[in-house]
C-alpha cells in the first residue's frame, strides 16, 4: 500500500501522518556511511535524526557500512565513524560491530555470499536491466562523439543504449559468446523512455521526476560489486527497513531506486523516504573541504587522511562537548516549535518530529556553536568533562593529581570558558607561573608606593595564620588603607603577578587555590620586573 498525504504532501498530516507511518510495524532506520574519510557534520545530523525518529517510535537503529566502491576505501575509516558515533553517544543497535539478525553489515561481506548477483539477474530477466559490453576506451570515445553546447555532459541513456555495444544492441548468440568468454560487463538499468516517477517524502511532499533525464546508471560493476544504487535497495528490503533518511543530494537518484523498489519488491514494501536539507557554510554548501578556508571543524573528530597525512581537526580536539555537539546539529534544519535551545538526548528523543524539519538549507554559524558549547560547559557538572580538559593539561606536560582541587579551580573558570581547550590558558596558572607578565598594563600607573605596598604586604602575608580567600583579601585591604591607596589601583598589579595578564577569576580566589610561598614568590618576581 503506498501511504499519500491530502494535496501529495504529508506535511498537512503533521505528528499524525508520522504517528501513521510508524504503527504500520516496527520502526527500523538506517546510516549507511562509507568508509572513505572523515565524518562530516552533516552525516553525523543525518546519524542523529535517524536515531532520534527511531528512539522516538520504540525502532531500531542500524549503521551498515556500504564498501562497495572498493578503489575509494579508506583503512581505518570505518572505526573513526564508530568512534565519533561513540563520542556523541549514538550507539546503534545492530551494526558490524555488535550483529544482529540481518547481517552481514558490510556490503563487502554480503557481495561474497552473491546477495546482489541474484537481483541483478532477475532484473535482466525480467527486461529491466542489461548487460552493458563498453570498454573505458569505447565509453570516452561516446562521450566525445556526442558532447555539445547543449549536452557538454553525455550520459548513457535511452537515445545511446542502441549505439553503444549492450544486450540490447547485440544478438542474442553475441551476448552469449562474451558472457561465455568471460567478457568483462556491468550491468545498467534499463530507465523508462516517458515515464513520470513519483513518490511522497516526508519532508517535502509529493515529489515526480521524468525518466527520460535520468541515465542508465550502473547497478553492478565489472568486479562483481554493486554500486549504491542496487545494494541500498536490495540492502534496505532484506533488512526491513521501514524509513529512509538521507541528504537531499541524492534527490537525482530517487527515480532509479523507485524503479528497483516496483521491480524487485514492489512499491507497498519501499521504506518512507525523508531527504534533509543541506548545511550551508559563508558561501554555499559546506563540504568537508572547507574547514581549513573557513577556520572552524566540519569533521566529527580529528581525521589524519592517510594518502596525504594531513590532520583535520574535528569539533572534539577542537574542546566541544558531544552533548553540545549534538544540540546545535539537531537545531541545523529543525526546530522544536518552541523557544528552547538547549535540548539534552533525552529532550532531543521526546521532541523530534520529521514534520518540523525544514526543506530549505540550514546555515551553519559558528559563532553559534561556540554558544551551544559555552552554555553546556556552565549547564553540565564539572565531572561530566573534567577528564578531557585533564587530558589536555597532561598533553601540555601538566599532570593533574589532585581531582577535588583540580575540580574546585575547574568550577571558578568555567563561566569564562568557550571550549575545553579554554580552560589550560584560563586554569593553568593554578599549576605553573605564568612564562610572561603584562608588565605594559602596569607600568604607565606604577609607582614607589605601590612597590612598597607589595613589598610590604609580602610580610603580612607571610604573618597569615589562615590561608584562605576572606583572609587574603582582608590583609590587602587593611594595608591599602593604612597606605592611603585605592584597593582598586592594586587589584590589577596583583592579578597580572598572579596570572600574567588581565583575565582570571577573582584574583584572592588564586592566592588561595596556588598557596602562600607560591603566591610570595610570585609577587616577588614581578616587583623585580616592573
Amino acid at each position: 500500500m503506498s501511504v499519500k498525504a491530502p494535496f501529495g504532501t504529508s506535511r498537512f498530516f503533521g505528528k499524525g501522518f508520522e504517528q501513521y507511518l510508524c504503527s504500520m510495524s516496527k520502526v527500523r532506520v538506517r546510516f549507511a556511511p562509507s568508509p572513505t574519510g572523515g565524518l562530516h557534520l552533516g552525516g553525523v545530523r543525518t546519524v542523529l535524526y535517524n536515531y532520534l525518529f527511531a528512539k522516538k517510535h520504540g525502532g531500531d537503529f542500524i549503521v551498515r557500512i556500504e564498501d562497495t566502491d572498493q578503489t575509494r576505501f579508506v583503512e581505518g575509516a570505518e572505526q573513526y565513524i564508530f568512534d565519533c558515533l561513540k563520542w556523541c553517544g549514538i550507539e546503534p543497535d545492530e551494526s558490524p560491530l555488535n550483529g544482529g539478525n540481518f547481517g552481514p553489515y558490510r556490503q563487502s561481506e554480503r557481495k561474497e555470499q552473491g546477495i546482489y548477483n541474484q537481483y541483478a539477474e532477475q532484473l535482466i530477466k525480467d527486461g529491466y536491466a542489461y548487460y552493458a559490453f563498453d570498454t573505458p576506451e569505447e565509453l570516452e570515445k561516446m562521450r566525445s562523439e556526442n558532447k555539445s553546447e547543449k549536452n557538454p555532459s553525455p550520459q548513457y541513456d535511452h537515445t545511446i543504449r542502441l549505439k553503444m555495444k549492450n544486450s540490447l544492441s547485440l544478438l542474442p548468440n553475441e551476448v552469449e559468446q562474451l558472457l561465455a568468454a568471460s567478457t568483462r560487463y556491468v550491468v545498467r538499468i534499463k530507465m523508462p523512455e516517458n515515464e513520470i516517477i513519483s513518490f511522497d517524502d516526508i519532508i517535502r511532499g509529493e515529489i515526480k521526476n521524468e525518466t527520460g533525464l535520468v541515465d542508465d546508471k550502473v547497478l553492478l560493476k565489472a568486479d562483481g560489486m554493486p554500486t549504491y544504487h542496487l545494494a541500498v535497495v536490495v540492502d534496505d528490503y532484506l533488512m526491513q527497513i521501514t524509513h529512509a533518511f538521507r541528504g537531499e543530494e541524492w534527490l537525482p537518484s530517487a527515480p532509479v531506486h523507485v524503479l528497483l523498489w516496483k521491480y524487485l519488491f514492489g512499491l507497498s514494501k519501499m521504506p518512507k523516504w525523508a531527504h534533509l536539507p543541506l548545511i550551508l557554510g559563508p558561501s554555499g554548501k559546506l563540504s568537508k573541504r572547507d574547514g581549513a578556508k573557513y577556520g572552524f571543524p566540519v569533521f566529527a573528530m580529528n581525521w589524519t587522511d592517510p594518502k596525504t597525512n594531513e590532520l583535520i581537526e574535528g569539533f572534539k580536539e577542537k574542546g566541544f562537548l558531544p552533548e553540545a555537539f549534538i544540540n546545535l546539529l539537531a537545531l541545523l534544519g529543525w526546530n522544536a516549535g518552541t523557544e528552547q535551545e538547549l535540548f539534552t538526548k533525552e529532550e532531543l528523543i521526546e521532541n523530534f518530529s520529521l514534520e518540523r524539519v525544514h526543506s530549505a538549507g540550514a546555515k551553519f554559524d559558528y559563532e553559534k556553536a561556540k554558544w551551544f558549547n559555552a552554555e553546556w560547559i556552565k549547564k553540565l557538572a564539572v565531572g561530566k568533562w573534567q577528564w578531557a580538559v585533564k587530558e589536555d593539561f597532561n598533553s601540555k606536560g601538566i599532570t593533574i593529581n589532585d581531582n577535588a582541587k583540580f575540580e574546585m579551580i575547574l568550577n571558578l573558570v568555567k563561566e569564562r570558558c568557550t571550549l575545553l581547550t579554554d580552560f589550560y590558558v584560563q586554569a593553568s596558572f593554578f599549576y605553573n607561573a605564568p612564562e610572561t607578565l603584562d608588565a605594559d598594563a602596569v607600568k604607565p600607573k606604577w609607582s614607589a608606593d605601590k612597590n612598597q605596598f607589595f613589598v610590604d604586604w609580602i610580610v603580612a602575608l607571610n604573618g597569615l595564620k589562615n590561608w584562605d580567600a576572606v583572609s587574603i583579601e582582608n590583609s590587602f585591604k587593611e594595608l591599602a588603607i593604612e597606605k592611603a591607596i585605592k584597593p582598586g589601583e592594586l587589584q590589577l598589579p596583583f592579578r597580572i603577578m598572579l596570572v600574567g595578564g588581565k583575565f582570571g577569576p577573582p584574583v584572592v580566589d588564586i592566592a588561595a587555590i596556588i598557596g602562600k610561598k607560591e603566591t610570595v614568590n610570585r609577587i616577588n618576581y614581578a616587583l623585580n620586573l616592573f
